[in-house]
């Protein structure tokens, strides 16, 4: 196991090489959608084809991943994946500096930063159990939570106001730096991580199957993989357009929509800050149920969205949607890693992350679609209406029935055990 197992240096420089990413992460959002539309004159299901690049990788090889991530060190894939990022996006500025920025270009660059995504964020999620002890996940994941929710406030005014005042181009430049700044912090990390051996006799098939039992065979996690999944799908269709929304149907300039998308976040920094503690006094499990289920009813607000006060509903629904995607976030995610043993570690997030991520290229696709030929309003409406139906998953799993997540429920978790010559 890691050196370090406690809340210590090592997990500070993890969590700023986090924080880092994070936040130039959260500029491209915004930078990348206005640089299609700026530069390149794209419709709004032009644009939403982004979202499904950068998505579409999870279908592939997420799985995969899963089980390599398991027989691999997992630093040295966040330092590879951190690199490889800033390369492809450092490509789009050089190319539109020089007059030779295409759509197909900027299409290979998310696609390209798509696949190097499924590695980063399957060994991400399967570093920190290796990081430190079980006992301090809620925290570790709470303060990783944070950097998103922090991310999310800064990083789309942030981008927004760049595009703006300076150019999409220079805005991608800096969340190219975000990323090397962030493989720099990861190598930084002192605590020696053994290597992890895996054994030449074993099918790639069958360690991927052995992952999908794990999930699909516990209730609980079966009904959060299934909740999160249908949430993905709704959120993506909502998430294509609604840049394109806000800039072309309500009329804001790129600085405000950074600035408004970055209004709602809030409740998500709020959520990082307080859901351990509301966790201790309501119960993990019903906190999540009432998330769920916040998390549509917010959403509903957006479509609600006009020009002077109407923009106050993309805000107050940003703040209730964020706050309760986080909460979710926080529980669910605490929950798996202290239920997991370390050798399922990398094919239980993978499998999680899979049906957490497959569902986002069609629902991104489906938003292109229907904001073409419907609008983009009817989109977000559709797309809210469906976020709050998925929260039927959780309503009707065993989660109703108890206060707490059930962490040392094993009876229903099938017995897979380590493969042999596999370091645990």
């Amino acid at each position: 196991m890691v050196g370090s197992r406690g809340m210590g240096a090592d997990f500070r420089r993890f969590w700023v090489a986090d924080g880092l990413s994070q936040i130039g992460s959260r500029i491209s959002f915004v930078a990348l959608p206005l640089l299609a539309i700026t530069e390149l004159g794209a419709s709004p299901f032009q644009v939403s084809l982004l979202a499904v690049l950068e998505t579409a990788a999870f279908l592939v090889l997420g799985l995969p991943v899963g089980a390599w991530c398991d027989g691999w060190r997992n630093r040295p894939v966040l330092v590879v994946a951190d690199l490889g990022r800033a390369l492809a996006l450092i490509s789009l500025p050089v190319a539109a500096w020089s007059g030779r920025l295409a759509l197909w270009q900027l299409y290979a660059v998310v696609a390209v930063v798509g696949v190097l995504t499924v590695f980063f964020d399957v060994a991400h999620q399967s570093y920190l159990p290796r990081l430190v002890d079980r006992s301090h996940l809620v925290e570790g994941n709470s303060k990783l939570q944070a950097n998103t929710s922090v991310a999310e406030v800064s990083g789309p005014a942030a981008g927004g106001l760049l595009v703006q005042w300076l150019s999409a181009p220079l805005a991608i430049v800096v969340d190219a730096v975000s990323f090397l700044w962030s493989a720099g912090w990861l190598r930084a990390i002192r605590s020696d991580e053994p290597p992890r051996e895996r054994p030449t006799d074993r099918r790639l098939t069958t360690e991927i199957r052995e992952g999908l039992q794990f999930v699909f065979g516990h209730p609980v996690l079966r009904a959060i993989a299934c909740s999160g999944a249908s949430v993905v799908f709704f959120q993506a269709a909502s998430i294509a357009i609604v840049i394109a929304f806000l800039a072309l149907e309500v009329g804001l300039s790129p600085g405000e929509v950074g600035v408004l998308s970055s209004i709602g976040p809030l409740g998500a920094v709020a959520a990082a800050l307080s859901t351990g503690a509301i966790a201790r006094r309501v119960g993990q499990a019903r906190l999540m149920l009432v998330a769920i289920v916040g998390l549509g009813a917010g959403m509903l607000l957006v479509p609600l969205t006009g020009p002077g006060p109407r923009l106050a509903w993309f805000a107050i629904g940003g703040v209730i949607s964020g706050f309760c995607l986080i909460t979710v976030n926080i529980v669910e995610a605490s929950f798996r890693q202290a239920l997991c043993p370390d050798h399922l570690m990398g094919r239980m997030n993978a499998t999680m992350r899979f049906m957490l991520r497959a569902t986002a290229p069609f629902g991104a696709l489906l938003g292109g679609v229907i904001g073409t030929h419907l609008g983009m309003r009817t989109t977000l409406w559709i797309a809210a209406l469906g976020v709050l139906l998925s929260s039927a998953w959780l309503l009707t799993s065993p989660l109703r029935h108890t206060r707490d997540l059930p962490v040392d429920d094993s009876s229903a978790v099938p017995a897979v055990p380590p493969a042999e010559g596999r370091s645990r």
